[in-house]
């Protein structure tokens, strides 16, 4: 018996010490990561609407290609006709220059007269910048140098679930979904953090797993190149890309319709958002489809692909298409539709954004208890103030998590304002001004009293996401009500917390961290006063 609480207490500990570690550095990447599984809806919401003239039909679309192709022939080599258009998707071609990183995309439409118009795309770069900010779990490195971070992070993840598993075994039946709300808010706090860490662990382990293939996603495939290719064969130079024949020249291309509808027939349940038309290597047509398939997961957030000959509809790779991948394919798509939640449609994006705050949650309420513990170990070792240490690790678990809110939601109002000209640097530097700001503002006031003055705070700058949409309703219409309604709702629920955290500093036990100082200070005063002379040795 004495060996197994032993084994408890190291598993214990491990959990603690490792969870203390990453807990913070996961908060961030949890909730960028809710919020990213409405980056579609957050990119329509920050970017201003086009001027141009509805998107033709799809059977006129040729026309339309016909006329960029001769006042812009260097889209040629790459354009896209979207099959779907709207909000997301205002034109019917487009087409992209420069390079990867800075890409600039061109819409092309027709006016009512026959005319070609064409507009650059104006699209906000906010929701990228917090898709970075839940990969990089908030780092501001280059992404070379955050990736393996957060890799090891995520191995630390893992290593916390795990151990946390072993220290809830022998209470999981007696204590599984046993909340108890009381006077002992450590006891409730604990309630919570082990019903979350439970119901939610299979989408943990997942994102943990899956974080460090993405983090080490160029190693693994140095390693099996290195194992599986011909050292000795000389490495195949890459050729630039011949330039795009002349369309007079080349073979007869289906029009979008009818190879549209040439895969369809190929791929039933498949639905088409795009075809994308570029040249290959030695000059000849190519063709590649996006699409979704709610039945199956996807490569990408929000699609699937398969190439196909635009002469002729037949499907010539089907490596990322949901539904036809071989084994292999199929596992390696899987890794992405589990981590990014591709699959299932607009209920499972739903789920993940709710366990990914839930998950938040679960880091907040776990470096809480490991910091109420460590203050309760103190005081039993004879401390009567708070150690540095233990203030300091309070005040940055109320700093980081709120700051992170409070960031992402500033920089994400000051998408409307700012508009286009604004760079992923600008939103970058507003967001670590606010994180450091809070974080700043915590470790002077420390975790009491920063907490009851940053609750309100977070909430605030939450509220400023729809008063921008207010503000500037005549220039953006209000087009994207659900981005509007999320951030009312977590504001109400931030204000809900700030009473329950003044409730818990003012009637909270007077040598908790989270205690109001004045009342720690009574406390350690009684605690004098009352303690039994000691008499002078013989």
């Amino acid at each position: 018996m004495k060996v197994r609480t032993d084994i408890l207490r190291m598993y214990k500990e491990i959990h603690g010490w490792v969870g203390i570690v990453s807990g913070l550095a996961l908060f961030i990447a949890f909730f960028a990561g809710a919020v990213t599984m409405f980056e579609e809806p957050i990119q329509r919401w920050a970017s201003p609407p086009t001027s141009l003239s509805a998107p033709v039909p799809l059977e006129r679309a040729p026309e339309l290609v016909e006329a960029v192709l001769a006042a812009h022939p260097e889209a040629a080599r790459s354009y896209d006709v979207h099959l779907e258009t709207g909000p997301e998707n205002p034109a019917r071609v487009t087409w992209s220059q420069g390079s990867r990183r800075d890409p600039q995309v061109f819409l092309a439409a027709l006016a009512p007269d026959g005319t070609l118009e064409v507009e650059r795309q104006a699209a906000s770069p906010v929701a990228q910048f917090i898709d970075m900010l839940h990969q990089q779990v908030g780092l501001p490195f280059a992404h070379e140098v955050a990736m393996p971070i957060m890799g090891a992070i995520s191995l630390l993840y893992f290593i916390a679930l795990a151990s946390g598993v072993i220290v809830l075994l022998p209470s999981l039946v007696s204590d599984f979904f046993a909340v108890r709300v009381g006077k002992n808010a450590k006891r409730m706090w604990l309630d919570v953090h082990n019903v979350l860490g439970i119901v939610s662990l299979p989408f943990h382990v997942i994102m943990a797993l899956t974080a460090v293939v993405f983090a080490f996603h160029d190693e693994f495939y140095d390693l099996q190149g290195a194992a599986f290719m011909d050292r000795g064969a000389p490495r195949a130079q890459m050729a630039p890309p011949a330039p795009p024949p002349p369309r007079a020249q080349g073979p007869e291309l289906l029009t979008p319709a009818e190879l549209a509808q040439r895969i369809e027939s190929q791929a039933p349940g498949f639905t088409l958002r795009a075809i994308t038309y570029h040249t290959g290597r030695e000059g000849e047509p190519q063709a590649r489809i996006s699409g979704y398939d709610p039945r199956f997961g996807l490569r990408g957030p929000t699609f699937g692909m398969v190439e196909a000959d635009p002469v002729t509809g037949a499907l010539t790779d089907t490596t990322y298409m949901p539904g036809l991948q071989d084994a292999w394919g199929a596992t390696i798509t899987s890794f992405f539709a589990l981590h990014f939640g591709s699959f299932g449609g607009a209920p499972i994006r739903w789920s993940y954004f709710l366990l990914g705050l839930a998950g938040a949650m679960l880091f907040y309420t776990g470096n809480l208890l490991w910091v109420e513990s460590r203050r309760k170990r103190e005081r039993k070792a004879g401390a009567v103030t708070q150690t540095r240490a233990t203030r300091a690790l309070g005040a940055l678990t109320v700093g980081v998590p709120l700051g992170c809110v409070a960031g992402i939601s500033v920089t994400l109002a000051a998408a409307k304002p700012l508009g286009t000209e604004a760079t992923a640097g600008i939103h970058s530097a507003i967001y670590y001004v606010v994180f450091a700001g809070f974080v700043a503002w915590a470790l002077v006031r420390g975790a009491a009293r920063g907490a009851i003055e940053l609750v309100p705070a977070a909430a605030l700058a939450l509220l400023t996401i729809p008063l921008a949409s207010l503000a500037f309703l005549d220039l953006h219409p209000w087009s994207q009500p659900l981005v509007d309604a999320v951030s009312v709702a977590l504001a109400a629920s931030l204000a809900l917390t700030a009473r329950a955290t003044r409730r818990r500093t003012r009637n909270g036990p007077r040598d908790s961290v989270w205690s109001h100082p004045r009342r720690e200070a009574q406390a350690n005063t009684t605690t004098h006063a009352t303690a039994p002379e000691r008499k002078p040795a013989i």
